[in-house]
């Protein structure tokens, strides 16, 4: 037995001899055929695209360090090298270049290929390696796992002539490979964002409660309603299971019978993201349609110990169920959701929505408006602080908003006035499912539902850079789009004698009729207030009218549209015939304007003291007509 040789050195020497490795080779084996390499590196895309952040960071501190780094698949070929030019070149004289076999079968002890076999960071320095031809090197290699089965997919390698070594090249590399894992998780996720987020838009996600979905390659990303049934909690259909091969070539009729026997599809759907084939959904069983019935009022029980009636949401216009069904479906899926619409559309009901459907009627619901709350108190806001954070912090400490909704939903409103410096934090605490309360260093899990609301585009937030493409990404698993109120027909029908109905309860009156001509003028109204601009039109009426009877006169002037009347465009005029709602008086500054000077925008703008791209926003967000 030698002396002075390390154990991994001498088990990885008798694997090599086992398996027949010559220990008077020269140079490893290469990949030939241009074609075949092409072919694994694009079967490697994601680990060769994870590892492009890693690898352009580290370049320019190699190329004169007489050290190359490298990028090896799962089998030990390499696919990626770059370095110093020179090393490179005498790299090509062993095949330590793309193309090159460094697996232990194929040339023994290496840190390549010893990384691979025992999943663990190893170096090996000149004449530790196996074949005679490359002792004049030493490597120091890190395997590479899959976030998502933690299986070993690759090597990051560092190489050189013998002078290079140093330990602590085994920690460079080690940190490189975990910086990959974390790229390749934020692939994964995105993907899987992207993927759920098509399939729950889609109309077969309403009818199947027991779905499977797999990305291209055939790994299960997401799965439902299966946990309740003893028989599906197998392997084969847990998350990150490679259950099918490549999709890419398979038919319909050939996926189910590439599945494994006691898996059975029902149905498949195939999922494409921007015109491209990405995914699948498997349906294994059918349990009954989900689907809502167009017109149905969605009710919202009180939650448990809290002071409150039954909460409806009123819609029978296909917008409105399908948002209805996205929430309740959203429910199920236990995803983050996303609630875009404008002001006054009813965000904070489908929060209440998803929390409604929660099986554990104890779970808590904890909101939050984040523009309400000061930039430099939002962070103690939600992640509580210790006793002594700062100025004016209770004795104890307290705990945050996240703390107070661990195991139940917290919903954060107005998630796009969020400040960005902010948002790393948010963004931390929904991956790690932990907080740290400010000022301590203490790790706290916790187990929350996001629900985010916002009347603003994000995406176009992520252009301006006042927002996190990473945190839009993460807390938009599901986006449900509220549509605005101008768009969903006869609801303004049903919404009217809801709240007409509701106002003579509260006020002991019978409820009000509508004539003809006043209901023509409402539903023609664009509404910029939507239901919340509406309900404050009808309770005027009850504050307003002593009579019964709504006649086109008693409309607010806004929704006459009707400027010739000669009154004065003054402040109070304005105000003591308007509902009150911001959005439709500043509407009605704006028509009232443009009426008075004939359609002439740019005196419009002087008029109103705005810039002319901002009354053309304005004009374009309120669906005013030009004139």
């Amino acid at each position: 037995m030698p002396t002075n040789v390390r154990d991994e050195i001498l088990d990885s020497w008798r694997r090599s001899r086992e398996l027949g490795v010559d220990a008077g080779s020269q140079a490893s084996r290469k990949v030939i055929d241009q074609s075949q390499l092409f072919l694994r590196r694009e079967r490697n895309s994601a680990l060769r695209q994870a590892a492009s952040a890693a690898f352009k960071r580290l370049e320019p501190h190699l190329k004169e360090a007489r050290t190359i780094l490298i990028l090896a698949d799962s089998q030990g070929v390499i696919i990626d090298a770059i370095g110093d030019e020179h090393v490179l070149d005498e790299g090509q004289e062993i095949h330590l270049q793309l193309g090159g076999d460094w697996s232990e079968r194929t040339i023994g002890t290496n840190g390549i290929g010893t990384a691979l076999k025992t999943g663990k960071p190893s170096y090996v320095h000149a004449s530790e390696h196996f074949a005679e031809g490359v002792q004049a090197w030493t490597c120091a290699g890190a395997p590479i796992f899959d976030p998502l089965t933690q299986n070993v997919i690759g090597v990051v390698d560092l190489s050189g002539p013998p002078q290079i070594f140093r330990q602590h090249n085994v920690a460079l590399v080690l940190a490189a490979a975990r910086e990959i894992e974390i790229a390749l998780a934020e692939q994964k996720q995105v993907e899987r964002t992207q993927l759920l987020e098509a399939f729950l838009m889609s109309d077969y996600s309403r009818a199947h409660d027991s779905v499977v979905l797999v990305d291209q390659s055939g790994r299960v990303l997401f799965r439902r309603g299966l946990d309740d049934d003893p028989q599906r909690r197998t392997k084969e259909l847990s998350v990150g299971h490679k259950l099918l091969p490549k999709l890419e070539g398979l038919s319909d009729q050939d996926i189910p019978k590439l599945l494994p026997l006691n898996v059975k599809a029902e149905g498949i759907e195939r999922l494409k993201l921007e015109g491209v084939f990405r995914g699948a959904a498997l349906f294994l069983k059918d349990k009954g349609k989900m689907q809502r019935k167009a017109g149905a009022t969605c009710t919202i029980k009180p939650r448990v110990n809290v002071a409150e009636g039954e909460i409806q949401i009123i819609g029978s216009s296909p917008k409105m169920a399908d948002a209805i069904g996205l929430a309740e479906r959203a429910a199920l899926a236990n995803v983050s959701v996303l609630i875009q619409g404008e002001t006054g559309v009813g965000k904070e009901l489908f929060a209440r929505l998803i929390h409604s459907r929660i099986p554990d009627n104890k779970a808590p619901y904890v909101p939050v408006n984040c523009a309400a709350i000061s930039s430099d108190l939002i962070g103690a806001e939600l992640f509580g602080y210790s006793e002594g954070a700062f100025t004016g912090a209770v004795r104890g400490g307290r705990a945050g908003r996240f703390e107070q909704a661990n195991n139940g939903v917290l919903c954060l409103d107005e998630i796009g006035d969020m400040p960005i410096e902010l948002q790393p934090y948010l963004l931390r605490a929904l991956e790690q499912r932990a907080i740290y309360r400010m000022g301590e260093n203490k790790r706290r899990p916790v187990d929350v539902r996001l629900v985010s609301m916002t009347n603003r585009d994000l995406r176009q937030e992520i252009e301006k850079g006042s927002f996190r493409r990473d945190l839009f990404y993460r807390i938009g698993v599901m986006t449900i789009e509220v549509p605005p109120l101008r768009e969903r027909g006869d609801d303004i029908v049903a919404l009217l004698d809801h709240f007409s109905k509701k106002y003579a309860e509260e006020t002991g009156r019978p409820p009000m009729t509508f004539a003809k001509r006043a209901m023509e003028l409402m539903l023609q109204y664009q509404w910029p207030g939507n239901v919340r601009e509406l309900r404050n039109v009808v309770q005027r009426f009850y504050l307003m009218k002593s009579g019964g009877f709504v006649t086109e006169r008693d409309l607010p002037p806004e929704i006459q549209d009707d400027f010739d009347d000669g009154d004065e465009d003054s402040l109070e005029h304005i105000l003591g015939g308007h509902s009150g709602d911001l959005e439709s008086i500043e509407a009605s500054a704006i028509r009232r304007a443009i009426t008075a000077e004939n359609g002439n925008l740019t005196k419009v703008a002087q008029v109103l003291g705005i810039s002319r791209p901002t009354l053309y926003r304005k004009i374009k967000r309120y669906h005013i007509r030009k004139v």
